[in-house]
């Protein structure tokens, strides 16, 4: 558990406690610490941008015993998976604002009053990680396929986009609503993998409350996404040497059929002389 250095400053003899957290925080590990209850859900009219101006906001209000502790304006919590900002909260809820692309790439916009989520802090620079390394950039929403039981463990089916389908792999890193999980299985063709639940894990997340066909938030493994990345830049510049050697022996070629065609134009020219 961090430790927490407090810091009091004395304005007009009233103590004003500042309490600032004594190691940095770092993204998430998608080891989930409790499941929250959805509380509020408030489409503000009047959430005041930076210049004044009045605009639309969506409003999440959650209902939680440990994601609070320790909570401080501005701090970052994963609620399934999306790393969002606290800009309220007190010893039982605390509040976040959803942005228009958190709500089209999320699950987040499919939640009513009484939902369960899960939920997480962000992860102290000093602290264990027993997952993998979360962002809370949450990729894209994909679809439950199937649920299948083996003996107590859960097998869970989920489709996804060509998008993400190169940066999901068998045993490799997935985050599903937040929780760090190990992909099975994958199929290229069909677009979907699948990964098994063990009984602990069931009883602390919210994937096995869903239904078929309902939303949950993916993200892959940020790790193979800067790997890939820097590859397609490898792959791109030997595609472009590939093209220019193409080039060059195209025209070598055609610099040795046209030499060749010279060669025979004077041999006969030499020939007619000759005759």
């Amino acid at each position: 558990t961090p430790t927490y250095t407090y810091i009091v400053i004395y304005k007009t003899k009233q103590e004003l406690p500042l309490h600032l957290p004594t190691f940095a925080k770092m993204g998430f590990t998608g080891i989930v610490e409790e499941m929250g209850e959805v509380v509020s859900i408030d489409r503000k009219a009047g959430l005041e941008m930076w210049d004044g101006t009045k605009t639309e906001g969506f409003v999440l209000k959650i209902k939680c015993k440990i994601a609070v502790q320790g909570a401080y304006i501005g701090c970052s919590i994963a609620v399934n998976g999306t790393c969002l900002t606290a800009t309220a909260f007190d010893s039982t809820t605390f509040e976040v604002n959803c942005a228009p692309e958190t709500l089209r790439r999320t699950d987040l916009g499919d939640l009513k009053v009484g939902s369960l989520v899960n939920l997480e802090r962000a992860m102290g620079a000093n602290d264990r990680n027993s997952g993998h390394f979360v962002q809370g950039h949450v990729d894209e929403a994909g679809k439950i396929l199937e649920f299948k039981r083996e003996g107590e463990s859960l097998w869970v089916k989920i489709a996804l986009s060509d998008d993400l389908l190169p940066y999901v792999v068998p045993k490799g890193y997935i985050a599903v609503d937040g929780a760090s999980l190990t992909v099975c299985e994958v199929n290229q063709k069909e677009k979907w993998f699948n990964l098994m639940l063990i009984a602990h894990t069931q009883q602390c997340v919210v994937i096995p409350l869903k239904k078929v066909g309902e939303k949950v938030n993916l993200e892959g493994d940020c790790l193979g996404k800067y790997a890939a990345s820097a590859v397609r830049g490898v792959a791109d510049r030997v595609a472009s040497l590939e093209h220019r050697v193409r080039r060059a022996e195209a025209s070598a070629h055609l610099a040795f059929s046209l030499a060749a065609l010279c060669g025979l134009v004077l041999a006969w020219k030499s020939f007619r002389k000759a005759a």
